[in-house]
């Protein structure tokens, strides 16, 4: 099959994605919802309620949503600037920003104009695509998106534009393959993570780590200390088959607390995007209140503007290694710091959150260190593409 950039581009009506969603009130969701539902385009109307829908929450009756506008058809416009600097498509699957790059956050209010193209396992991917510059594979590395990967993978071969992350090299993501790629870093610490069926878990040493296969954002994973806890975690993910099991590594600064950075390294190169400090071991910034903490989010701006010459410097060898391992031209990190100082590698994927959408007046060290990873995000793009500064 001939990929060719010949989709009537002007059929596309450009729709408010989560992120431009990002200021209205719940109050308003019944006026958007009556909205969306006059839209006389069947698939825009679907596909706008998945938006609203999963702007607040719903995330269940979301992608309820979602499957009727793919029924429809699958590509669809999220954001349309003034002025078209770069046409970019994004290559996804079904699902919402746990299984696709969110990428709306990333372009907001620049130039770039956004198409999304989804693929499934089942339907061919359709002859006539958008035209744009560059294409961003933007599935994440879960099992379900498998079979859709090495799909894209297959269509990557006749596809007529240059693109960003190979599809096999998302696979690189695995909690386990990202492991065992990382082992034998100087100066980088990752702990050893095995994906195990349940019958095969304790024979593992304590402490550990469990969390069920593909699950983010800490759903499900805790400290396991004993076989009695083990068997008692178990009983609770009765529907779960599979896990990803590491050894515990107690990382506390001398405060007692523990520290988070999530980093994106944007053509093999770092960027900063939070820096959390938390009681907790499972460290995220939502339970990390930053927010509510003067004496944290001077540490976190510190940290971020000192960034390039603090922790990046630092760990500059070990930065570059995971960059050259994974393999990605663009991937999110979540790391933090062993108490001898080597760079402790947690995870990567390709769909980490990375925004500015945090309220400038409580942190207002962040638009302007964020906006370096726009720009450099930009840049990537500009490169791959192949377009100069001036234009086309």
């Amino acid at each position: 099959m001939k990929l060719e950039q010949v989709f009537d581009d002007d059929s596309l009506i450009t729709i408010l994605s989560t992120c431009g969603l990002g200021n209205r009130a719940i109050s308003d969701v019944p006026v958007l919802i009556a909205e969306a539902a006059q839209d006389r385009d069947p698939g825009n109307m679907f596909m706008r309620m998945f938006y609203i829908l999963s702007a607040f929450g719903q995330d269940d009756v979301a992608l309820q949503m979602q499957s009727k506008a793919l029924a429809h058809r699958r590509i669809y416009r999220i954001a349309n600037p003034p002025s078209v600097g770069i046409r970019l498509l994004a290559i996804m699957g079904p699902g919402d920003m746990r299984d696709n790059t969110p990428l709306d956050y990333l372009i907001e209010r620049s130039d770039i104009r956004l198409d999304l193209l989804f693929v499934s396992a089942e339907a061919a991917i359709p002859a006539a695509i958008p035209g744009h510059d560059v294409a961003f594979i933007a599935l994440s590395a879960a099992q379900k998106n498998k079979p859709i990967l090495h799909k894209i993978a297959a269509a990557l071969e006749q596809w007529p534009r240059p693109y960003i992350n190979h599809p096999l090299h998302i696979f690189n993501c695995a909690r386990d393959t990202a492991s065992r790629l990382l082992q034998d870093v100087p100066g980088l610490y990752t702990p050893v993570t095995y994906r195990v069926r349940r019958d095969k878990a304790a024979e593992h040493a304590f402490p550990l780590t469990i969390r069920p296969l593909d699950k983010h954002r800490g759903e499900g994973l805790e400290r396991i200390n004993s076989r009695d806890e083990l068997d008692r975690y178990l009983e609770q993910q009765v529907d779960m088959e599979e896990f990803y099991i590491s050894e515990f590594v107690d990382y506390r600064s001398d405060d007692g607390c523990y520290r988070k950075s999530r980093i994106v390294l944007i053509d093999r190169k770092p960027y900063i995007c939070h820096f959390a400090i938390s009681g907790d071991w499972i460290v995220h910034y939502a339970n990390a209140h930053m927010e509510s903490s003067e004496a944290k989010r001077a540490e976190e701006a510190w940290f971020m503007t000192n960034f390039d010459t603090d922790f990046a410097a630092r760990h500059r060898d070990a930065l570059s290694a995971i960059a050259d391992r994974l393999n990605l031209d663009y991937v999110v990190i979540d790391c933090g710091e062993t108490r001898n100082g080597e760079l402790l590698f947690f995870e990567a994927d390709v769909v980490g959150w990375v925004h500015a959408t945090d309220a400038v007046d409580i942190f207002p060290y962040k638009p302007l260190v964020m906006q370096k990873a726009f720009d450099a995000f930009r840049a990537m793009l500009m490169k791959k593409s192949g377009i100069d500064a001036i234009g086309r």
